[in-house]
C-alpha cells in the first residue's frame, strides 16, 4: 500500500495576521514503512503540535536541510511565523532556537503546553478546530505576556531583503537603516534567528527554487543567477548544495520527475 501525505495551509485569524504567515496541518500515514521527506530553510520558525506522544514544539531557523522521517499515523497541526515575528510569542533570543526543535513545556512551561495538548488529541476534532484551538492558544500567549521589545530596525531590514528577494548586500542595507554591520547582525541574532547575510540567502534562493516550474528542462544557470542576483553561476550551485543538498540540475529533474 501506498503512503499518505496530505497538506493545508490556511491564512490565520485576522488578530494573528501581523505574526502568522499561516496555519497549517498535514497528515501522514506511512503503512508498510517509515516516510522520509525533505524540509528546505524558508527562514520561518514555526510550533508544530502532533498527536504522536502528544509532542509540541517550535522549529527554529533553519541554515540546512532536514529530512523528517514518518512512522505510522501522525497528524500536525501548526502555525508559521512571519520571519522576525516569532519573537513576541518568546522570551529568548530566537538564534537558541536555529536549527532545532525545542518542546513547548520549556518554552511556555508545563501546564499551557499540557493544555495545548490536552485540547488538540483528546477528542477527535477536524483540522479546522484544531488549527482555531492552537490559534486561540496564540492569542492566549499574546495577551499573557508582557511585550517585549520588538526590533523595528530587525523587522524593517526583513521587509527590504524580502522585498529584493535576497539580492541586497549586507552593506548596503546597514548603510540604507544608519546602522553598524555588527549593530545590525545582532539586531538579527536576537529578533530573527540567523545573520542578514545569512537570511539573504535563502531568500535568494527561495525565489530561484519558486521559480523552477517556469524554468526549461536544460536551464541556463548562468543567466538564472544573473536573474536573481547572484555574483555568477558557482555561487548559485553553492547555494543549491548548501540548501537542497543537490546541484541545480539534479533538482530541476527532480522537481520535473
Amino acid at each position: 500500500m501506498q503512503a499518505m501525505f496530505v497538506y493545508q495551509e490556511t491564512a490565520p485569524v485576522p488578530a494573528l495576521r501581523p505574526w502568522l504567515d499561516c496555519v497549517w496541518t498535514c497528515r501522514v500515514h506511512a503503512r508498510d514503512r517509515p516516510m522520509a521527506h525533505q524540509v528546505l530553510p524558508d527562514n520561518c520558525i514555526d510550533i508544530l503540535c502532533q498527536d504522536q506522544q502528544d509532542a509540541s514544539f517550535a522549529v527554529g531557523m533553519m541554515t540546512a536541510p532536514i529530512q523528517v522521517v514518518s512512522c505510522g499515523l501522525v497528524q500536525t497541526v501548526a502555525a508559521r511565523f512571519k520571519p522576525g515575528a516569532a519573537a513576541r510569542f518568546f522570551q529568548l533570543p530566537l538564534c537558541e532556537l536555529n536549527d532545532g526543535r525545542t518542546e513547548l513545556r520549556q518554552l511556555w512551561g508545563r501546564e499551557l503546553a499540557a493544555r495545548l495538548g490536552d485540547a488538540l488529541w483528546t477528542q477527535p476534532l477536524p483540522d479546522t478546530q484544531r488549527m482555531q484551538i492552537l490559534q486561540d492558544f496564540l492569542l492566549l500567549r499574546l495577551r499573557s505576556q508582557p511585550a517585549p521589545s520588538m526590533s523595528s530596525l530587525a523587522l524593517h531590514a526583513v521587509a527590504l531583503i524580502d522585498n529584493a528577494r535576497g539580492d541586497l548586500r549586507v552593506e548596503q542595507l546597514a548603510a540604507q537603516l544608519h546602522v553598524s554591520r555588527q549593530h545590525l547582525a545582532l539586531q538579527f541574532r536576537q529578533h530573527v534567528g540567523i545573520s542578514p547575510k545569512l537570511f539573504a540567502r535563502i531568500s535568494r534562493f527561495r525565489a530561484v527554487n519558486s521559480a523552477l516550474k517556469t524554468l526549461p528542462a536544460h536551464a541556463d544557470w548562468a543567466q538564472v543567477a544573473l536573474q536573481y542576483g547572484y555574483f555568477d553561476q558557482s555561487h548559485l550551485i553553492h547555494d543549491f548544495r548548501d540548501f537542497a543538498r543537490a546541484s541545480p540540475d539534479a533538482w530541476l529533474a527532480r522537481h520535473r520527475a
